[in-house]
């Protein structure tokens, strides 16, 4: 089974609180790249309390963002459509830039439907959360394939972008 992960899709990181031009260029890439994958579809939503500026991450980056139930958290509206349209698709909700639960999904998914042939990862940002997730699955299933669509991906600054791409390449995930 093939998987693709589509990591933070959310307003806020594409023309909200922490949008930037480069989010918004992806957005139909996204779409298409979901509408025409082969396999089972996997999202993240980060997702924080009214509180998220006492957090750690808000003490850090004082940007209020992402918080649970509001426009921002939400998904883009064409790429949750995308999503949900294809069948076995499923949405976690995540406090931080990696998610845990993400990684024990997929391992129960390849041990119980498997086996996980490949993990494919696209989304925001690729300098935080993409390359959070993608080393994160790298640890959960050392065997599986891991690959990033750089094309599908936008970083906080285009910098940041190629410095995650290349931080991922030196951890034996494929970039495309």
């Amino acid at each position: 089974m093939k998987v693709l992960v589509v990591v933070d899709m959310q307003n806020d990181f594409i023309d909200g609180s922490l949008g930037t031009k480069e989010a918004q260029k992806i957005v139909p890439g996204v779409v298409e790249k979901i509408r025409n994958f082969k396999g089972r579809v996997i999202a993240t939503r980060d997702t924080h309390g009214r509180d998220y500026l006492n957090s750690a991450e808000g003490k850090q980056l004082p940007v209020v963002h992402c918080v649970k139930d509001t426009e921002g958290w939400q998904i883009r509206p064409e790429v949750e459509e995308a999503i949900r349209e294809k069948t076995g698709s499923r949405i976690l909700d995540k406090p931080t830039f990696g998610s845990v639960e993400l990684g024990e999904y997929m391992r129960q998914l390849d041990q119980t439907e498997g086996p996980v042939e490949e993990i494919t990862l696209i989304g925001l940002c690729t300098d935080i959360c993409v390359i959070s997730n993608a080393l994160l699955l790298k640890a959960y299933l050392p065997e599986v394939p891991i690959r990033v669509e750089a094309s599908c991906c936008a970083g906080v600054t285009p910098e940041s972008h190629e410095q995650a791409l290349g931080a991922m390449k030196m951890c034996q995930i494929t970039i495309i």
